[in-house]
């Protein structure tokens, strides 16, 4: 597995004495070369699972895997860095830089970590040509579509060659269309590129390209019986 919640908890202040649990003891394991969905309705605790397993907040209790790292215990410095080499993520609005061309939105990623400008050049138009926008490289985010932004977002997101690709609602804001093709995009590069995939989504209706399929309510997690993986 390339990344595994056990037996995780997680809870916030809910006025001056209780607690609201947000996600109660879920346990989740997610191998390479595949996507898993994660559904549910809102604040069922899918973006708080998300959130736990981009190590972004640490739960009460439980354990967080990824890569065969157990996160328990480690500092933020060392959360941060872990993210920084072995987990992608792709946020439900792109966020794209206005004044950087779609290449260049990758590069950046690559000059936060210290690559040769050379290699995160060749590695941006790599990626670029894997989600089929080798031929907007040089375009800047208001001269493309919605879907384009997206692919970006989505290719932003390899550029650290990640084992863990978490995904928020990435649909959100395309038509079915776009979205169809955006999580079929998802899946290729999923089993292309190896890498343990977690899709968070309240959008059903392309559902049958992923590998399995688990659903979130009032915190608790509820697998398949029998999974594709």
């Amino acid at each position: 597995m390339s990344l595994n919640l056990t037996d995780v908890t997680l809870t916030y202040p809910d006025g001056d004495d209780a607690r609201l649990t947000a996600l109660d003891r879920v346990t989740l394991d997610v191998p390479r070369g595949s996507v898993t969905a994660v559904v549910g309705p809102s604040g069922s605790g899918k973006s708080s699972l998300l959130a736990v397993a981009a190590t972004l907040i640490a739960p009460d209790s439980g354990t967080v895997t990824v890569d065969g790292t157990d996160t328990t215990g480690m500092s933020r410095g060392d959360r941060t860095e872990l993210r920084r080499h072995r987990i992608g993520i792709v946020f439900q609005q792109p966020n794209l830089l206005p004044s950087l061309t779609a290449a260049e939105q990758l590069q950046v990623m690559a000059h936060i970590d210290g690559r040769s400008p050379a290699r995160a050049r060749t590695r941006a138009l790599e990626l670029l040509d894997a989600v089929g926008l080798a031929d907007v490289a040089r375009r800047r985010p208001h001269q493309l579509s919605g879907g384009q932004r997206q692919r970006v977002n989505i290719a932003r997101a390899l550029m650290n060659d990640p084992t863990v690709l978490l995904v928020d609602e990435p649909t959100s804001a395309l038509d079915h269309e776009r979205g169809a093709a955006v999580i079929d995009l998802l899946t290729r590069l999923t089993h292309q590129r190896s890498t343990a995939t977690v899709l968070v989504t309240h959008d059903r209706a392309h559902l049958t390209a992923v590998d399995r399929t688990a659903e979130v309510h009032d915190g608790r997690l509820r697998l398949p019986d029998v999974s594709r993986c």
